[in-house]
């Protein structure tokens, strides 16, 4: 008797399985449930904050894009107006430079004359102009002699201006090609007291015209002035085709499709070797029956 009684005991101390089975299984269930609320509400959250960073993306491309058009629709614009500018100061001259054939090496000259007027009607032709476009009303006229003898020969060995047979006399000297140009690379005062007045006489290198003789000029290199004809023609050309051609494709929707279209598209509309003999085949067929 005394052992069933503790054999009960021990049998009733013990804890029952079911009941230790049931309240786990019922706490993994609210476990889990609690786990699926939290990622289903952690979902919608996470899709908002992506929306919101693609929205704020997309805007800054949107403004970049906008404000880049702008810039190249003004760099377009500018470039033109500055091409048109560049061909009567720039182009024109280094043209008509280039037409003149000056010989690159100078020869000698000597000033023989200079006059000093006053008035539009007295300064039909002026040896230098600060500026190209109006008429001057005070000029310098200056006259010279040349010979082809160049001038660093001159220089080793003087002549006697007396025995020296001058290739062309009395004809017109200019500054430059044009005769004209703008401060502070052109200034006519000092033009004017560096050839003429106390210097009248007195040797100096000079250029002339190889296509047309009786032109003497005072300034000219081969140099510089391939180098301003090259610079005016291709900047402002290369600016305004880079910023009409990013415009185009961006705004073109004929450049657009022309740009994303691949040679898929143009193979698909030819039929390949095998359609052509399915075709053949069912052809034969239909004649059959």
């Amino acid at each position: 008797m005394k052992k069933s009684n503790t054999a009960n005991t021990m049998l009733s101390s013990l804890p029952t399985s079911p009941t230790m089975s049931t309240q786990s299984l019922a706490g993994s269930k609210i476990s889990l449930n609690s786990s699926t609320k939290s990622n289903r509400s952690s979902l919608p959250h996470a899709s908002i904050k992506s929306n919101k960073i693609d929205h704020e993306i997309e805007t800054i491309l949107e403004k970049a894009k906008f404000y880049t058009s702008v810039c190249l629709g003004t760099t377009a614009i500018l470039s033109v107006f500055t091409f048109l500018f560049l061909i009567p100061f720039v182009v024109d001259p280094a043209i008509s430079t280039i037409i003149a054939d000056y010989d690159p090496v100078p020869v000698t000259c000597i000033v023989i004359d200079h006059v000093y007027a006053e008035g539009i009607k007295n300064c039909t032709w002026s040896s230098c102009r600060e500026g190209c476009t109006s008429s001057p009303n005070k000029c310098h006229q200056l006259y010279v002699n040349y010979t082809r003898i160049p001038f660093t020969d001159w220089e080793k060995n003087p002549r006697d201006l007396a025995s020296v047979v001058w290739d062309v006399s009395y004809t017109k000297f200019l500054i430059n090609s044009e005769g004209c140009g703008y401060p502070p690379t052109t200034n006519c005062s000092v033009f004017a007291r560096q050839y003429g007045y106390s210097h009248i006489g007195e040797p100096f290198p000079c250029f002339y015209s190889r296509a047309y003789p009786e032109v003497v000029i005072g300034r000219y290199s081969w140099e510089n002035n391939l180098y301003h004809l090259i610079l005016s023609l291709i900047i402002p050309t290369v600016l305004f085709a880079i910023s009409i051609g990013v415009l185009s494709y961006w705004y073109c929707p004929c450049c657009d499709n022309a740009c994303s279209r691949s040679s898929r598209v143009y193979a698909e509309k030819f039929p390949t070797k095998e359609e052509k003999l399915l075709c053949h085949s069912d052809e034969e067929d239909e004649m059959e029956y």
